[in-house]
């Protein structure tokens, strides 16, 4: 009897929730305790450890479920659904947060920024302005939302194909 090939969409479900989920304990501890309007930003670097050591782990997991088979295909999919999917969990806290629970966050995050920005005496009024401008855009929701799918398909693709060529079976 031949065993059934794992759904990489269905497998890679729970990976990308605890990634989406580990990003979301990283923002709402940066938000409760003042860090995030502080601009701190080395808790996000846990998420840039995490982030790869979760989409190869997965792969591998999918690797030992699949009788210990596995094609570059089928670790690049299982790797960038993780990744989306930790995405979207993302993008839906994002809305929320900034549509339900502070709704003014994402304003006075810009004003700390240009204060900031004025302050470094390096920077003139005209290139603050600019900065500005680049912050704005991509606070939007359609190009955050974009711009953090995109990034996130595009890290999860890499990982995927380093995780997927070490980790391929040869048969």
């Amino acid at each position: 009897m031949e065993q059934q090939k794992p759904a990489a969409g269905k497998f890679a479900l729970n990976y990308g929730l605890i990634l989406g989920l580990v990003m979301v304990t990283i923002a709402v501890v940066l938000y409760v305790t003042g860090m995030a309007l502080e601009g701190v930003q080395w808790p996000n670097f846990i998420y840039y450890v995490v982030f790869p050591v979760v989409v190869i782990y997965g792969i591998s997991q999918y690797k030992k479920l699949n009788a210990n088979t596995l094609s570059l295909g089928d670790a690049l999919k299982v790797g960038l659904a993780i990744a989306v999917i930790s995405a979207l969990v993302y993008v839906i806290y994002g809305f929320v947060f900034n549509y339900l629970i502070d709704p003014e966050f994402m304003e006075q995050a810009m004003q700390v920024a240009k204060d900031k920005m004025l302050e470094n005496q390096d920077l003139t009024e005209e290139q603050v302005e600019q900065n500005m401008k680049a912050f704005e855009m991509f606070s939007n929701p359609l190009i955050g939302t974009a711009f953090w799918l995109a990034m996130s398909a595009f890290f999860g693709l890499i990982y995927s194909l380093i995780g997927g060529l070490v980790m391929k079976s040869n048969s």
